[in-house]
């Protein structure tokens, strides 16, 4: 699976924005998948995944509520709608493919990964 994450850029606190994660290959539809962030100097964290099918998914605490994951197998691609952005939410946003079919937060648990897109959100 080869991933290609696009939809990031400069937004004012307060504001929206979508990324999407467009896939390659065949097994997208099998895979539970999962957006990541890194701020600098930070670690990798978990934001949202959801299951092969799309219809579980979860959240880190700190988007509940704000962020919402979506995806449509039949055109292999995945969302993050991102709310009510922050400072704190600046980072490079990463889509991935799990492993199996479930919903993991560990980026132990992901296969493929894609480059990134640079999200900032100005005060």
């Amino acid at each position: 699976v080869q991933l290609q994450a696009s939809g990031g850029g400069l937004v004012q606190a307060g504001g929206s924005l979508r990324l999407s994660c467009a896939a390659s290959g065949r097994s997208f539809g099998e895979r539970g998948m999962g957006w990541f962030r890194q701020a600098p100097g930070k670690e990798r964290e978990f934001v949202a995944g959801n299951d092969w099918s799309g219809y579980s998914t979860y959240y880190a605490d700190f988007v509940k509520g704000r962020f919402t994951i979506h995806r449509d197998n039949a055109k292999n691609i995945m969302y993050l709608q991102m709310t009510s952005l922050k400072p704190e939410d600046t980072a490079v946003y990463y889509c991935a493919a799990g492993k199996g079919r479930v919903i993991e937060v560990s980026v132990y648990e992901y296969e493929y990964w894609g480059q990134g897109t640079q999200v900032t959100v100005s005060s």
